[in-house]
């Protein structure tokens, strides 16, 4: 059996300001967006009664994101978990500047979930990073590398 990483899906309310974040902010372009057959995803989800609108997103070096907008059922719940709480995910970039990818990001409403820090160990020691989240539970880390070109790595 052959596995091969597909794309990360990622639900979100607001999905003309999502794909303005990622154009924005990381590059990333749309390839696809368009509505699905509620049927279909009422049954592949085991939500009944779904309405959404997917729009797919490509950056430059080939990571696929889907945002997926669901306009129905009703009360949908926005997800904000601590960093450690179980369940939580997360998107990390990895960035040049990572002060000017902050400044960028807050201008969408994406602001530090803590501060930025300096890595001291791992795959990624000198490294800066900071963790993200915006009002809608959306958590993003940034990654900016030491400038010997070391810490290219994950967190």
């Amino acid at each position: 059996m052959t596995v091969t990483f597909n794309h990360t899906g990622v639900t979100v309310g607001d999905l003309d300001a999502a794909i303005h974040l990622f154009e924005d902010v990381f590059g990333f372009t749309v390839i696809s967006r368009a509505p699905r057959d509620p049927a279909i995803i009422s049954r592949v989800i085991g939500v009944p009664g779904v309405e959404v609108e997917i729009a797919y997103m490509r950056s430059g070096s080939g990571a696929t994101v889907e945002l997926l907008s669901y306009r129905a059922p009703d009360g949908v719940k926005t997800f904000l978990p601590r960093a450690c709480d179980l369940g939580s995910l997360h998107l990390g970039f990895s960035v040049d500047d990572i002060d000017a990818a902050l400044d960028k990001a807050a201008g969408h409403g994406v602001e530090p979930m803590g501060a930025v820090v300096v890595i001291d160990a791992g795959p990624n020691k000198g490294s800066r990073i900071a963790y993200l989240r915006n009002h809608e539970g959306l958590v993003l880390e940034l990654i900016q590398a030491p400038d010997n070109g070391a810490g290219r790595g994950q967190a």
